[in-house]
């Protein structure tokens, strides 16, 4: 069954981190977006050789697209880019033509079972999404989630404060900022020196009580994905999207 092609029409843009903005969609048709956190949505642009898509993580959470009636996704710019051009040359009003939600990127149902989230960059835009059933999991649960983020340096950590607000609100929520530039002054509380997947392996891991998630760099996921499965982690219990590198 093909999925539902609609306009969207640019309600507003704002710069996230020096090389990362996030673009704020509204539905022309008024009608409401129906997604689970974790999902996609894929955006269509015309260009000279044929229709050009790209598709990004909807970071935006039900409950705060039903507020806002629009959808937020947060885009790397990257020099010289095709899309990258034309989206970030949108004025708010003008409209694009996107189609979705897709992906199955999302919590499912795991009794018991503690969640490990890790992430480069904007991969972590579906786990923004799912802030809210991220808290309500954890409410009384006795459960634990840890979310590990990498990134170059301080200043582009997306949503970093979101998630420290949980951090700080609810203790069985860990958020760790890896850093993999050398840093001009110590780490505070949250941040560490080096890559995600180093951090990964610092951990006390186990696969009869976790669950792990990776988004974002396919480098970062092969790697983690062969050291989880030497540590004999089953597939499933292991969940990856690959941020592929787009012009």
């Amino acid at each position: 069954m093909p999925h539902e092609v609609f306009a969207l029409r640019l309600a507003a843009r704002r710069p996230l981190t020096p090389r990362v903005s996030e673009f704020r969609f509204e539905r022309v048709d008024g009608q409401p977006f129906d997604y689970i956190p974790g999902q996609f949505v894929t955006l269509h642009f015309p260009g000279p050789e044929g229709e050009l898509r790209r598709s990004y993580s909807i970071a935006s959470s039900p409950e705060e697209t039903l507020e806002t009636r629009s959808i937020a996704i947060a885009v790397t710019e990257v020099p010289n880019g095709r899309v990258c051009r034309i989206l970030f040359g949108l004025s708010p009003g003008e409209v694009v033509q996107a189609s979705g939600p897709f992906g199955r990127f999302i919590l499912r149902d795991d009794p018991g079972m503690d969640y490990l989230l890790v992430a480069t960059g904007t991969g972590v835009s579906p786990y923004r999404a799912m802030l809210p059933s991220l808290g309500q999991r954890l409410a009384g649960s006795g459960r634990e989630i840890r979310l590990l983020l990498g990134v170059r340096g301080p200043e582009e950590l997306l949503y970093g404060e979101d998630f420290l607000n949980l951090a700080r609100a609810v203790p069985a929520f860990g958020f760790t900022a890896c850093l993999s530039r050398t840093l001009s002054a110590p780490p505070r509380e949250h941040e560490r020196q080096g890559y995600v997947q180093e951090a990964l392996k610092s951990l006390a891991l186990d696969p009869r009580r976790q669950v792990v998630y990776l988004c974002g760099n396919p480098e970062m996921i092969d790697v983690s994905l062969a050291y989880l499965k030497s540590l004999d982690f089953p597939l499933p219990a292991i969940r990856r999207e690959k941020y592929l590198s787009s012009n």
